[in-house]
């Protein structure tokens, strides 16, 4: 078969040559056309389940939302883990799924069980979020004025920026922060409410009905049907002033409130159109202007005012800024997104000269840093690999047929990428680059040899026999070599989790680019060796071995004659190395490479009010802008956050740009971080992870328990022991903050003689519900919400909330001692819970490279730390992250070895051959810890991947050597004739390969850029396993040959 399509190629050149033109126009196009990202998409198996619940405390939303929706889920087919967690105002339920489950049909399972769930009264509808590296913001701009107008700045982001950012392709969401808008307040005057006996809802529920938009559906009109709307939004700002609200408001709505609470069964939607149906008529009765029912105006009761409100307050560089944050979608190009975002930024600008924009965050420049970078390594590394090639061969056209592997290779398997819907990153042109030296080599052995035979004068053969000739010859030992290489990534495609989602696109990019040269070497380089050398070559009087094959041969010579010398010297230098690695190396999980952007947080204390966390905001970005090589700090206060989705805690978010040049960025975070804690800020500050590879260096230990009172001294125990161990650094547990809690026990009795219900004190008293729209009303064209303001109160007592005013429903005023009593109690500031156990998590940043051997160290300390039987203690964070990856990759490189075997006794047909093989692969630990170790690299997930890919390459190395070993043999040659006449031809070939490789890779080996950091690694593994893997094989594989064929022929000898 491999004859008949040399044949093809050589018969049908010119078509070949048109395949090319065709090949590299595909390649061209593919490569311009695929989605850009800095690593593959990595969706986890985990939905999360957001619900709000205004005013609850932790405990409560613990009670009322997360163990009804964790009992309601824990059994659902597929889920792994549900972990629960209960903040103030809001519960987050993190399901977990088995890996390859389908998350589109597990999300509408999940939505089916939650709509079974019968939640209290305030409890929001629950909203479901996948977990993506998709689900932040890539790009961030903030805009200001030199005269700080924020109307105006809103007002144009809104209308000229916003619709244009959205109709971007790729764009899933574009939102504002910091921005005003337009907004009609009401703040109730409380003693002119009392005088009339009307209270804060009673209004606010008249309100609500009386300018409500309902469809009457479709009425007949004659001949046709027309439809019919009652419209009761106010004209203007005015006519809400002058709104009469019947003085028999409060005990309608109380009347509403009450029917609602005694029908159990009914929800909370349909209470409330009781309320309404219930208030509606009045409203109809004082707008007829009869007046058969006492009111008063509005604006008697009730200052109205109107303005420009801000939801959040947003800072760039100290001046007021308006910031507009960009989401892409799943399957969108970061880098086209970002691109086509600062285009529509700078038309904005040019637009209104008055605005200026700042960058504040943008996730797509390193990203083509990295793949400009690696691309310029690639090109660097092509041409070193170049001139190995050049020196070896010494000609020209020889050269120019190898080297057109390259390109060839690399837009076949960029065509069979864009097919295959893989991305364009780090790790595809990483592997990409590694396959660089390694589709180079088919051809280099193909050409070698239709080269070799040319110039021998003794060749029998010429023209395109001899081509196809030297061609078949070295066919099994290219094919079985790129079958091994390959085949040794299979294992790849069975590793779960995030390890196995992230390398699956390099093994494709490695097994398509390597499937693509052995096509190359076949049906390419013959056809351009048939072209080239139609003249064939200056023929030589005789074959001989230039320099490095004779001076190879005499060492070899040598080998042989002191087999068990060379036994003992390789295996002790083999036992050193593992030594050395024991020692020096250290593990870790993936090297993040940061980009110059620094993202803290600040999650103030309970309670902590906006004003005083806007003056931790002033302090820190005045500091921060003083720092050298700081050029943008940007900062955000309230708004809704993943924490915090009712945006009431005043949560701040602040965005740092440093200079790209800025020394020692990775250390920068907890300078600032120890800086920043010297203000003692009563909340707590952190960095959130810029990084490639997120929380690759977070410790964490989960500490379970049946409550939180039988964790608690465990917790504080790991936490101190944590906080003593040197390399860990920012160590704090998520139990550590706890608030005082008054629990107000209501007398049932005295209340009930009130007219009074605990739910209607809750209303009363509660500070915490956000801001709702009541109505709108149409100004300049233009609708506008309306919201009750509250001033809250923020110097309580405890003798002062006793006393605080209780509005009955005849409209007599009780304090709340007289129903009431108060009990003080303590409650954490979030309840996290696993499978109804408490959890809780200490965690710390590691501040050296070695994570794995600071994680074995805090293992040490958590075995002699004491605590109850009923407390489980786990380590997870990056130590569980390189843990997995570690043994899944082990298991696949054990599996590669075992396939790679089966590969080779199927090629060599016999298990002796291969077995011998094999034994090249031990040797490339002594190379792989000495490059570690000089790199300063660890064992980390790249380096590992580098590791398999060495069995595929050295493994070839030893093929192309006994495989020729074994021919000459079948021609009658003795075993250490043979052994020295295939050490001695095929030396150039293996050293070419190898020194190609190697020269590929070495351009990766410096810089410390973040785009080269994961790739670093895996050259170092690469470059240094091949290094001592070659040298030890052109010298170990022979010697072992000898002995175990040599011992083979005894053993037969003796049967016969």
């Amino acid at each position: 078969m491999i004859k008949k399509l040399l044949q093809f190629s050589l018969g049908n050149k010119f078509a070949i040559f048109l395949m090319v033109l065709l090949v590299i126009l595909g390649g061209v196009y593919s490569s311009a056309k695929m989605k850009l990202e800095l690593l593959p998409d990595v969706e986890p198996p985990v939905i999360t389940v957001q619900t709000t619940m205004p005013g609850a405390t932790p405990e409560t939303v613990k009670d009322d939302i997360s163990d009804k929706i964790d009992d309601q889920i824990r059994s659902m087919a597929s889920v792994k883990n549900v972990n629960a967690q209960s903040i103030q105002n809001a519960s987050m339920v993190s399901v977990e799924y088995e890996n390859g489950t389908d998350m589109d049909k597990a999300e509408n399972d999940l939505k089916k069980e939650l709509d079974k769930i019968k939640f209290e009264e305030g409890v929001e509808e629950p909203e479901l979020t996948r977990n993506s590296m998709n689900a932040f913001p890539i790009v961030a701009y903030s805009f200001t004025t030199n005269d700080n107008n924020l109307k105006d700045t809103t007002k144009k982001v809104n209308n000229q920026l916003l619709p244009k950012l959205q109709t971007i392709n790729g764009v899933q969401n574009a939102q504002l922060n910091g921005q005003t808008s337009r907004e009609v307040s009401i703040k109730f005057d409380q003693e002119k409410l009392q005088d009339r006996g009307l209270t804060v809802d009673s209004v606010e529920q008249f309100l609500k009905s009386a300018t409500s938009e309902t469809p009457l559906g479709l009425f007949q009109f004659g001949k046709t049907e027309k439809s019919v709307v009652i419209d009761g939004q106010f004209t203007s700002v005015n006519a809400l002033k002058n709104l009469e609200i019947p003085l028999s408001a409060s005990s309608m709505s109380a009347q509403g409130s009450n029917d609602g609470s005694a029908n159990q069964g009914a929800s909370a939607q349909s209470s409330s159109q009781d309320g309404n149906m219930a208030t509606a008529m009045p409203s109809s009765v004082a707008q007829d202007g009869e007046n058969s029912m006492p009111s008063v105006k509005l604006k008697d009761i009730a200052n109205i005012s109107v303005g420009d409100e801000r939801q959040s307050i947003s800072k760039t560089n100290g001046k007021d800024a308006v910031n507009v944050q960009v989401t892409k979608a799943q399957d969108a190009n970061t880098v086209k997104v970002a691109k086509d975002t600062k285009k529509e930024i700078d038309e904005f600008i040019k637009d209104n000269k008055d605005i200026k924009s700042t960058k504040v965050m943008d996730t797509a420049k390193p990203i083509e840093d990295s793949l400009y970078t690696m691309i310029e390594k690639a090109a660097l590394g092509t041409i070193v690999a170049i001139i190995v090639i050049l020196l070896f061969l010494r000609n020209i056209r020889t050269t120019a047929i190898s080297v057109v592997s390259i390109p060839m290779s690399i837009l076949i398997a960029m065509v069979a990428l864009k097919l295959t819907d893989v991305s364009l990153n780090i790790l595809t042109l990483g592997a990409l680059t590694v396959a660089i030296g390694r589709v180079i080599d088919d051809s280099i052995v193909v050409v070698e040899n239709i080269y070799r035979r040319l110039s021998d004068k003794k060749e029998p053969l010429s023209g395109n026999k001899l081509i196809i000739s030297a061609t078949s010859e070295v066919f099994k030992p290219i094919m079985s070599s790129t079958i091994v290489t390959i085949i040794v990534f299979l294992p790849l495609a069975f590793v779960n989790g995030s390890v196995g989602e992230m390398f699956r696109p390099f093994a494709l990019a490695i097994a398509f680019s390597l499937l693509a040269s052995l096509l190359v070497s076949i049906t390419i380089v013959p056809s351009l060796s048939a072209t080239f050398f139609k003249k064939g070559v200056k023929q030589r009087k005789e074959e001989t071995l230039g320099m490095v094959g004779r001076g190879y041969k005499r060492i070899l010579r040598w080998s042989l004659a002191h087999k068990w010398i060379v036994m003992i010297l390789s295996t002790v230098i083999l036992i050193a190395s593992i030594g050395l690695g024991a020692a020096k190396l250290g593990t870790s999980f993936i090297s993040t490479g940061e980009d110059k952007f620094m993202a803290l947080t600040y999650t103030p204390e309970p309670g902590e009010t906006e004003k005083g966390v806007l003056a931790h905001a002033e302090q820190v970005q005045k500091y921060l802008n003083n720092k050298d090589k700081v050029k943008t700090v940007q900062y955000s206060v309230g708004g809704s956050t993943p924490t915090d989705p009712t945006g009431s805690s005043n949560s701040m978010a602040i965005m740092v740009e440093y200079d790209s040049n800025t020394p020692n960025f990775d250390e920068e975070p907890d300078k600032v971080l120890k800086h920043i804690n010297k203000y003692q800020h009563p909340g707590d500050w952190a960095n959130q992870d810029m990084g490639t590879g997120g929380t690759n260096n977070e410790l964490a230990v989960t500490i379970t328990g049946p409550s939180l009172d039988a964790i608690k001294g465990t917790v504080n125990k790991i936490e101190k022991e944590m906080k003593n161990i040197h390399g860990i650094a920012n160590v704090k547990s998520d139990l550590s903050q706890t608030y005082e809690q008054y629990n107000i026990k209501v007398d049932q009795n005295k209340a009930s003689g009130y007219g009074l219900s605990a739910s209607q004190l809750a209303m009363t008293l509660n500070q915490n519900t956000p801001e709702q729209s009541v109505t709108t009303v149409k100004e300049n064209g233009k609708s506008i919400d309306v919201k009750i303001k509250e001033d809250k109160e923020t110097d309580w007592t405890e003798e002062k909330l006793e006393n605080t005013e209780i509005q009955t429903a005849t409209g007599q005023a009780i304090e709340l001692s007289d129903i009431a009593t108060l009990e003080k109690t303590t409650t954490p500031n979030k309840i996290e819970t696993k499978a109804g156990d408490y959890t809780s998590k200490v965690s710390g940043k590691v501040t050296n490279d070695d994570v794995g051997g600071t994680s074995q160290k805090v293992l040490s300390k958590l075995n002699k730390i004491d605590k109850p039987n009923n407390v489980d203690v786990n380590m997870g964070g990056a130590n569980e992250d390189i843990g997995n990856a570690v043994t899944q990759l082990s298991m696949a490189m054990l599996a590669a070895i075992i396939i790679v075997y089966l590969v080779l006794v199927l090629t060599f047909k016999g298990a002796l051959a291969p077995f011998t093989i094999l034994f090249s692969l031990p040797y490339t630990v002594i190379g792989v810890v000495v490059a570690l170790v000089v790199t300063g690299e660890t064992i980390s997930v790249p380096s590992m991947i580098g590791m398999l890919m060495l069995i595929g390459i050295v493994v070839t190395n030893a093929i192309v050597l006994i495989d020729r070993v074994i021919n000459k043999q079948q021609q009658g040659m003795e075993m250490q004739a043979a052994l020295l006449e295939a050490g001695g031809t095929r030396i150039r070939p293996i050293l070419m390969t190898a020194l190609a490789t190697i020269g590929a890779l070495m351009p990766m080996l410096f810089g410390e850029d973040s785009s080269i950091i994961i790739s670093k690694g895996m050259a170092a593994t690469v470059v240094g396993g091949l290094i001592s893997s070659t040298l030890l094989t052109l010298i170990v594989v022979p010697v072992i040959y000898e002995i175990l064929f040599t011992l083979k022929a005894k053993i037969l000898k003796k049967q016969k």
